[in-house]
């Protein structure tokens, strides 16, 4: 069969191409937000019905546009935001593809007036069939109404998602530009949502003007559980807010991200997120962060598809090796207040425990009112856990001294109220083999020794990493370990690696592996377990991982098998001996997997549990 070479008619040209910038309603949303900015408002008002295939309005105080722009702004290619220098863009458009795409695809009306002129004009585009401009009524700026998106091309519209979808997607995109403008007012309304207003900040401090606007679009907790970045490095400048690892979430969606004030979802940023946060999240978690690159516009392309949320930089080493770093400092460097999260969490936990405290049921009985209590078997007075301790069965005027005895002196720990005015306090006791019981000044903390131990250790280990200076310990006999040959394989493949960690492995026939040494600080590690636990882990890694990030890994779960276990009697000496360790460590605030190593509870905190307000 001949074919012949023909050309598309504008409309399908039109439509081909809108599939590239236009690919739901929060695509439009995102176009028509960026160009009232370019137009300089400070006030944009976004209404949407149906998620935004039914209606999108966008309404802005903006410079508007006059007769002569209005009528070119809906072709191709046509914009007032770019010259001749690609490399030098300091607008968000610059394409001048988003209203004729938008105009491709359905039903789009601009009224716009310019400033300080006399009229407003308003011109129609609906399947690509531009209308003449008319005169309308219109105060100020410019207002863009979209309806019946992709009604032309209903294949498009069968793989849109439901109305609330949709319409949550056009919710993330705005705050998404409205955190990186704390200087507009945004407010978001319509029939398919509750109406969100974020005003515009008004103080000229930045810093706190993104504060305030994080407050607005996170709440407040996310600010008490974050920590201040601003570094800069060859003229690249990092400034923005990032969680503690133990205020995560269960994706990355919570991660606001903009280079120039131009909010992007770019690969290489979300890796350098990673790699910053490695070894302090637990796996499948992500952390809650806004992040602001200011960049010279020719170090970084905008041009890299019209959707233009990818950048490509210059130097992708000088802005990932940033954002690791600083990343990396800010979690080093952050004090022992721990976060809130997980005090209320402990808080609720106990006002649940009340609560469902179920309350003795009474019955009158010849108009007296008794309580159905259950008959107590086996009772022995002596080992009643309400039984009075020795040495205070006498009369109360006894009891007093009998308290400092010999015989009390076992039930409570000895106290140095010198060391409570340390950020962890003094410990006081330890519950259960695994958790210490510390006071300080201002109420008490609780601590998991194993995942305190456990950050420790780790720390330690990269430490001498760092200095090649890991001590081994040689076995006296070889610890063979079997395995499956794939993880054999995988492990081996990591032999000259795991050498330079202090772990000494050869082969030993097909599915089995040698030990001959482990680092000294592991101790007495469980060798079978530890070589098991670094097949999954090895397994795991990416393999764009940086070698760097893949050997702290290793020591992490390596770190997890030489840390005292859970279920180990400590000493007070000894448990106040990891409390002044983990306030000298970086990142000890929470274990190599992302957990809490300490929760504190204030006395006022403390107090309301007990209705003492």
């Amino acid at each position: 069969m001949t074919t012949h070479v023909k050309r598309l008619d504008d409309g399908m040209i039109n439509r081909i191409a809108a599939g590239e910038v236009i690919e739901r309603p929060a695509s439009v949303v995102k176009e028509l937000v960026e160009n009232a900015l370019d137009a300089g408002a400070n006030a944009i008002e976004i209404v949407t019905a149906g998620g935004g295939k039914n209606l999108i309005r966008i309404s802005d105080n903006g410079k508007g546009m006059s007769l002569e722009d209005l009528s070119l702004a809906v072709h191709r290619h046509c914009t007032s935001k770019l010259t001749n220098d690609l490399l030098n863009i300091q607008t968000l458009g610059f394409r001048g593809e988003a209203l004729p795409s938008i105009g491709a695809v359905s039903h789009l009306s601009i009224a716009s007036r310019l400033l300080n002129a006399s009229t407003a004009y308003a011109i129609h585009v609906s399947d690509g069939q531009i209308e003449e401009p008319k005169v309308t009524s219109w105060a100020k700026g410019t207002r863009v109404e979209v309806k019946e998106l992709f009604f032309c091309v209903p294949a498009r519209l069968k793989f849109l998602k439901s109305d609330r979808a949709e319409a949550n997607a056009i919710t993330d995109v705005v705050k998404r530009i409205a955190i990186a403008n704390p200087e507009v007012s945004f407010t978001l309304a319509g029939s398919d949502r509750k109406e969100s207003f974020f005003p515009a900040s008004k103080t000229d401090d930045l810093t706190n003007a993104f504060q305030e606007r994080l407050r607005q679009v996170l709440g407040r907790d996310f600010i008490d559980n974050a920590l201040f970045l601003d570094e800069e490095r060859e003229d690249v400048r990092l400034s923005g807010f990032i969680s503690l690892p133990t205020y995560d979430r269960a994706n990355s969606l919570h991660q606001f991200l903009s280079v120039n004030q131009r909010p992007v979802r770019d690969p290489l940023l979300l890796s350098a997120i990673r790699g910053g946060y490695a070894d302090t999240l637990t796996k499948g978690r992500y952390p809650v962060l806004t992040l602001f690159i200011d960049i010279a516009p020719s170090q970084v392309d905008v041009n890299v598809h019209p959707a233009k949320s990818d950048v490509r930089f210059r130097d992708p080493g000088l802005v990932r090796g940033l954002i690791v770093g600083a990343i990396k400092r800010a979690l080093a460097t952050r004090d022992m207040t721990g976060d809130t999260t997980s005090t209320l969490a402990t808080l609720k936990a106990f006002q649940k425990e009340q609560n469902q405290k179920e309350p003795e049921t009474p019955y009158k009985n010849n108009q007296s009112i008794f309580f159905k209590r259950t008959p107590l078997t086996n009772w022995q007075a002596d080992l009643s856990p309400t039984r009075p301790l020795r040495g205070m069965e006498d009369s109360p005027a006894d009891r007093l001294s009998a308290v400092s005895g010999p015989s009390a002196r076992g039930w409570q720990a000895p106290f140095d109220h010198t060391l409570s005015k340390h950020p962890l306090g003094a410990a006081r006791a330890q519950l259960h083999e695994n958790y210490i019981i510390s006071q300080t000044e201002e109420g008490l903390v609780l601590i998991d020794q194993h995942a305190a131990h456990e950050r420790l250790v780790y720390e330690r280990m990269k430490k001498h990493l760092e200095e090649q200076s890991i001590e081994r310990q040689a076995l006296l006999i070889p610890e063979i370990v079997d395995l499956p040959e794939e993880d054999v394989n995988n492990i081996i493949e990591r032999t000259e690696d795991l050498s330079r960690l202090g772990l000494v492995i050869e082969t030993f026939g097909p599915g089995a592996i040698a030990v001959r040494e482990v680092p000294a600080l592991l101790g007495k590690a469980d060798i079978q377990a530890l070589i098991s636990d670094l097949a999954d882990e090895l397994s795991l890694l990416e393999a764009t991982s940086l070698l760097q990030e893949k050997l702290h890994a290793v020591l992490s779960r390596m770190a997890c098998h030489g840390s005292v276990r859970s279920g180990r009697r400590l000493t007070i000496e000894e448990m106040n001996a990891l409390l002044r360790e983990m306030e000298e460590t970086p990142n000890s605030g929470s274990c190599n997997h992302g957990r809490p190593t300490f929760i504190r509870l204030s006395l006022n905190e403390i107090e309301k549990l007990f209705d003492r307000r």
